[in-house]
């Protein structure tokens, strides 16, 4: 199944034996487990895991671009999050082809804390505030759905019926964003709507250039 609709295919090797979004699922839990022993242990603060906007506009600990997508701010924040990432990440894996994911996933991870660093500085936000978590990558992968896989039904923080990508999307953020204004929950919006628009572009970017491909893609799983 997968060969058939794959974009791109590369030479047989072990790699292409493993499952990427296992790897990651397996990486996100262990490097929660290090993390969170080593920041409980005082072996070193949070500013080394987690970015934080302050830090990076002074130039210090920018491998939290990489490290803060790793870590989580609890058991229930890594369940969710490696939850949506065994679904939805192993679909895409499919569609994209494992190294093209590999690089898509940690790209969007990137550019969604890009985009939370920005925003705290055009938002004037607290740029003392830490984000850390795999979501700014999920959402890139749920926005590269939503042009992709437009009104493949999915279900959304169990709701029990079933919504188009493209109207999920979107109700996530508000969803959330609404959570974290009427509980003051400090969950990172910014960092979310950075990673969607990074799978939306990639998306409308695949979609033009494998246009018989993709209209496959998109009408085998509506």
């Amino acid at each position: 199944m997968e060969m058939r609709y794959q974009i791109s295919t590369g030479k047989t090797s072990i790699f292409s034996y493993l499952s990427v979004t296992f790897i990651l699922l397996l990486i996100n839990v262990l490097a929660f487990i290090i993390f969170t022993i080593l920041i409980y242990a005082n072996v070193i603060p949070i500013d080394f895991i987690a970015i934080k906007p302050a830090n990076i506009f002074a130039g210090k600990y920018l491998w939290t671009f990489i490290t803060s997508m790793f870590m989580h701010a609890g058991f229930f924040h890594l369940f969710v999050n490696m939850l949506s990432l065994l679904f939805v990440g192993s679909f895409v894996e499919k569609i994209l082809g494992k190294k093209r994911y590999l690089y898509f996933y940690l790209i969007s991870g990137i550019l969604a804390c890009l985009f939370f660093v920005l925003s705290s500085l055009i938002l004037a936000s607290d740029m003392n505030t830490f984000a850390v978590g795999a979501s700014g990558a999920l959402f890139g992968i749920i926005g590269l759905l939503v042009v992709l896989t437009p009104n493949l039904p999915v279900y959304v923080m169990f709701i029990p019926i079933p919504i188009k990508m493209k109207y999920a999307a979107p109700g996530m953020l508000v969803v959330l964003w609404l959570i974290s204004v009427a509980g003051n929950v400090p969950i990172g919006n910014t960092a979310h709507l950075g990673g969607l628009l990074a799978g939306l572009i990639y998306g409308t970017y695949l979609r033009n250039k494998y246009k018989r491909k993709t209209k496959y893609i998109s009408r085998h799983f509506s």
